[in-house]
């Protein structure tokens, strides 16, 4: 039989070799890929039926803050930020009140406390954990230290503004929030940071 013009045997070896060589790396690098693949098409193919209900065997995660970034608005934190010469310290300090016998006697277990210095004046706030009825007790004991207290959503606020210097202590459902307001006085401040804290829609 006679050959083709112009083919070379080895040649045609050669490339096919190298053909063949190339597809085996493919293969290779693919291979870690597949499990992935699969099991994004049963998801595609089978998605869930429900979403986790909390309560239903699900652990529900704490939605109270957990750094002082979260305590503020974004409108709020830019107006701490900003101030003149303003340094945030987070730590867990207890709560810096006129009231020390009674946060003493609660002894809330601090989450978090943030304070703030700048050249407007100083600003503590203190997140904490403390006995469910520490509302009513606060209530009945705070008023005779020069305290107002006042019912809000289901928790007491308490206040005490004296001196240029503005102190807050909120109590309920286990959550306790103080703040001291020393000369500066953000708005919405003891507000916005109690939102925060208790999930609450903020006030039109």
């Amino acid at each position: 039989m006679a050959r083709v013009g112009g083919r070379n045997t080895l040649f045609a070896w050669g490339v096919g070799l190298v053909c063949a060589g190339i597809v085996g790396a493919l293969v290779w690098l693919a291979a870690p890929l597949v499990p992935a693949g699969l099991a994004f098409l049963e998801d595609r193919t089978s998605p869930p039926t429900s979403e986790p209900v909390a309560g239903d065997g699900e652990e529900v995660a704490d939605a109270a803050p957990s750094e002082c970034r979260d305590l503020y608005s974004d409108s709020l934190w830019s107006s701490l930020v900003w101030a003149d010469d303003s340094v945030l310290t987070p730590s867990e300090d207890a709560p810096e009140i006129s009231a020390q016998g009674f946060a003493d006697a609660l002894a809330p277990a601090v989450r978090l406390t943030c304070t703030w210095t700048s050249a407007e004046g100083d600003i503590s706030t203190t997140l904490a954990s403390v006995a469910s009825d520490a509302g009513a007790i606060a209530k009945t004991a705070l008023p005779s230290l020069g305290y107002s207290c006042t019912s809000v959503a289901q928790r007491t606020r308490c206040t005490l503004d004296a001196d240029g210097r503005l102190e807050t202590i909120e109590a309920g459902g286990g959550v306790w929030l103080s703040s001291v307001l020393d000369r500066w006085r953000p708005a919405r401040y003891v507000d916005e940071t109690a939102e925060r804290v208790w999930a609450e829609e903020p006030a039109d």
